[in-house]
């Protein structure tokens, strides 16, 4: 009997986790690049799956995080132990470009070999080049002007409305 159990494979029990995490507005594609690199290297090394990635994009924060009032959100999801969890965390407090990070336990004792990771590939961040800049804390508060360079002149904004004085 104790060979029978000896023989067979013992299961690997895991977690299933999501974490997001919020990257400075203006980073650059390659630090971004670096980070998820960064989080897929901790993954590989610890015995890890990812089961979804997904690049929510340029979003505003709820409340400004480090004088920044936008920024990039990533999600991804994936099947690890509570180790995985805090060496990911470890690494994503002591990289630059990441303002804020959370993950969460969505489900206790998954089996490991159960899991596929088919589409769970990070993207690469580009930047819209028609996106307003951020604005400043005076701006925001109305203490500076905001530069629109788009933005109609007092006479085109008459043609448009139509409304013109007799």
């Amino acid at each position: 009997m104790a060979e029978k159990t000896l023989s067979t494979p013992a299961k690997k029990w895991a977690r299933e986790y999501e974490t997001v995490y919020i990257l400075r507005p203006d980073v650059d594609p390659d630090e971004a690049e670096k980070v998820a690199g960064r989080i897929k290297d901790v993954m590989e090394t610890a015995g890890g799956k990812f089961t979804e990635v997904d690049l929510w994009g340029k979003r505003r924060l709820a409340y400004p995080i480090k004088k920044f009032t936008r920024g990039i959100y990533v999600y991804y999801k994936f099947v690890g132990n509570t180790e995985i969890v805090a060496e990911q965390e470890r690494n994503l407090r002591l990289l630059e470009p990441v303002i804020r990070y959370q993950t969460v336990k969505l489900r206790d004792f998954m089996e490991l070999g159960e899991v596929s990771a088919d589409a769970a590939n990070f993207e690469r961040i580009e930047h819209d080049e028609n996106e307003a800049p951020e604005l400043t804390k005076a701006q925001r508060l109305g203490l500076e002007a905001i530069d629109r360079g788009d933005a109609p002149s007092e006479e085109e904004g008459q043609e448009l409305t139509g409304s013109e004085e007799e």
